[in-house]
């Protein structure tokens, strides 16, 4: 039950784009094409997911044996640029369609907040599912960080397929481009508010 609660949690309530407004930049950067969004959600999935092992793993048992807990933002920053660089080589070889694509929003995945802020909530926040709070263990940490990233991936291409929906609609002239796009967002976080209620 506690598997199920971090999932739907971390997907639709605590949704990391809609509720805690981290990784806005690419979300309204990429999500103007629906098959540039899914690449940008698989890219930022593995990272978040890879990210989030690596850096509990760094923090668990590096900076907390050696009392280095305040490097942890830097540290994990290091680990999350060396993981982007990693997937960076690996889509300009195994897919350079979708490295052309993705282009200056490949390296914001080492600016996003959204992969920081999901490495440091593993790390330093208590988690409470129906329990007394406790610490993630790393099968639970790397779960919730894959839920996450699934969550980012969900509201990405369903803001991706209303903006493709909108830029085939008569949008009035002050509405065009940005503005509209912030309207869908501000709705589409609303509709996801929705969830709340269940974890």
């Amino acid at each position: 039950m506690e598997i199920l609660l971090i999932i739907v949690s971390a997907i639709f309530v605590n949704n990391i784009v809609l509720s805690q407004f981290l990784g806005i930049c690419p979300f309204l950067g990429v999500s103007n094409k629906l098959s540039t969004a899914t690449g940008m959600s698989a890219a930022v999935c593995f990272v978040i997911t890879l990210a989030t092992l690596v850096t509990y793993l760094l923090n668990k048992y590096c900076l907390v044996p050696l009392d280095l807990q305040f490097l942890q933002t830097i540290a994990f920053i290091l680990v999350i640029a060396a993981l982007v660089q990693m997937v960076e080589i690996v889509l300009k070889k195994v897919s350079p369609s979708l490295y052309q694509a993705l282009g200056i929003f490949l390296p914001l995945i080492t600016t996003n907040c959204a992969v920081l802020g999901v490495a440091i909530n593993v790390v330093t926040k208590e988690f409470t599912f129906g329990q007394p709070s406790h610490m993630l263990g790393l099968g639970e940490a790397v779960l919730y960080a894959f839920a996450t990233a699934v969550g980012y991936g969900v509201a990405m291409i369903l803001f991706s397929g209303l903006r493709e929906h909108l830029a085939m609609n008569d949008v009035p002239k002050a509405f065009k481009g940005v503005p509209i796009a912030l309207v869908t967002v501000g709705i589409l976080a609303m509709a996801f508010m929705g969830f709340s209620g269940i974890a």
